[in-house]
């Protein structure tokens, strides 16, 4: 998993409230298991019309945040199914981090796996963020996990929590296969002794 320390880039607005996981990646698009290949497929109910054009009205395909890295969304954020492939879908477009006023449980949980940094913020915060984000080219936003701040296009600063584990992992780039090998020599050790032990199984 790609590591996670600061991150700066352009913020795209996206004000609705309870987009769920069919709206993040259609279920016509979870047949693969890779990660790779369903950016193009992100969104893909808003972002394309029936046609298979494009939609010029929806923000991700607007040119000032075709290069997003960061979404500043609504309340109740991927919520819906327990999919995967909504925070693969993210990540394979670009997105790195999603700042909303709450998210669903398990894709909240979903998007650490992932390498993506999903923030909580107080509603007054994510509309300041969102003005900002509305700003288009200029939209440019940075944030720095270490020291948990958020810093917007005028140099203002906005704090934030996370959960010190999850930040842990995110910042040396461990998933949970990751966190496993990390205890790769005990493992190891383990597996020895039991052979020596007991060198029938």
């Amino acid at each position: 998993m790609e590591k996670f320390t600061t991150l700066t880039g352009v913020a795209a607005p996206m004000p609705q409230i309870n987009i769920d996981t069919d709206m993040i990646i259609p279920k016509q698009f979870l047949k693969t298991i890779k990660r790779s290949g369903l950016g193009k497929n992100l969104f893909d109910e808003m972002r394309y019309l029936d046609d298979g054009s494009e939609n010029p009205e929806f923000v991700l395909n607007k040119p000032a945040y075709r290069e997003a890295k960061i979404l500043v969304t609504g309340e109740n954020f991927g919520c819906g199914s327990s999919r995967e492939h909504a925070p693969w879908a993210l990540l394979d477009f670009g997105i790195r981090c999603v700042l909303a006023p709450s998210f669903a449980d398990i894709f909240f949980n979903n998007c650490f796996k992932n390498g993506i940094l999903p923030i909580v913020l107080p509603q007054e915060q994510i509309d300041l963020l969102m003005d900002d984000a509305g700003r288009g080219a200029n939209a440019i936003v940075s944030i720095d996990l270490e020291n948990q701040t958020i810093t917007g296009p005028d140099g203002g600063k906005i704090s934030f929590e996370v959960d010190q584990f999850r930040k842990h992992c995110l910042l040396n780039g461990l998933d949970d296969i990751g966190l496993t090998m990390e205890k790769g020599a005990a493992i190891d050790d383990f597996e020895a002794r039991t052979h020596a032990a007991r060198p029938w199984l």
